[in-house]
């Protein structure tokens, strides 16, 4: 039902008839109903909904507010949620829906779903990495230049969750942790300045594009449909690490790139298996 806000601040509906489980909602725009409404809140100027239910009168004021303080991480929680317990949909048709599936060996079907799970976990963990920059940020052009680079990389969190449906392959049970863990890094790398946090995208995607390349020399040669996704993600990969590089990235120690270099590897190994 939609509801728009009237020049008195009460609550308009924009259809009266009952729901089927009896539900409905009332207008306060009405003289008689604005004066229950009153009656029940104590004053007149707060949106209010009212609810009958089984013909009882139930009041639910509208808390209309504008940026508030919580807003972005309330937002992030429901990019967790929905990377981690929801179905991708992908804005872009996924390159392997123009390749021939093609009949592989059991063998070669358990490779590509370990591999294709692995690329699955890393595509959460950019949710992850993304959203959290974007979330700590002050500045508002970087922030959108990351949200739009997280829609991106949910074309290919589509793209490898179905890849892994058609290979009867599973996610990694371990998604939770791999997002909270690579949420945190984000967070904690934003918070120190934006060129820090772009220098730790442009490390992760160089990192991420090498792992690819090593992907497409692991999987098998017939498995095209996964190849073609592989491919493209790869290139995705490196643009946005040209992206990041062009505003502003901070070329990161040795050091940091080594651990992350270390962590990848638990992190790649056990999601073949998990």
């Amino acid at each position: 039902m939609l509801l728009h806000q009237t020049r008195d601040c009460f609550a308009k509906e924009f259809t009266h008839n009952r729901l089927q489980s009896r539900n409905s909602l009332s207008c306060c725009n009405t003289p008689g109903t604005r004066a229950e409404c009153t009656r029940l809140t104590g004053h007149s100027r707060t949106p209010t909904v009212v609810f009958l239910f089984q013909n009882e009168i139930c009041v639910s004021q509208l808390l209309i507010r504008k940026n508030h303080p919580l807003d972005p991480w309330l937002s992030a929680a429901d990019v967790a949620l929905r990377t981690l317990f929801a179905t991708p949909l992908a804005a872009e048709v996924s390159p392997a829906a123009a390749v021939t599936e093609a009949a592989l060996q059991p063998e070669e079907r358990r490779l590509s779903g370990a591999l294709m799970r692995v690329n699955h976990v890393g595509e959460v963990c950019a949710q992850a990495l993304y959203t959290a920059q974007a979330t700590v940020t002050r500045d508002a052009g970087l922030r959108e230049h990351l949200r739009e680079a997280a829609r991106e990389e949910t074309d290919h969190l589509a793209w490898t969750r179905a890849r892994l449906d058609a290979l009867g392959a599973h996610p990694s049970v371990l998604n939770p942790l791999w997002y909270a863990g690579a949420f945190a890094l984000g967070a904690v790398t934003a918070s120190v300045s934006d060129h820090v946090s772009l220098g730790f995208v442009v490390e992760t995607e160089n990192q991420v594009s090498a792992h690819l390349g090593s992907h497409l020399q692991r999987l098998p040669a017939d498995d095209l449909a996964s190849r073609a996704v592989v491919a493209r993600m790869k290139a995705d990969e490196e643009r946005h690490a040209a992206q990041a590089r062009a505003a502003g990235a901070l070329e990161l120690p040795f050091a940091a790139r080594a651990l992350m270099r270390a962590a990848a590897r638990v992190m790649t190994g056990t999601a073949h298996h998990l």
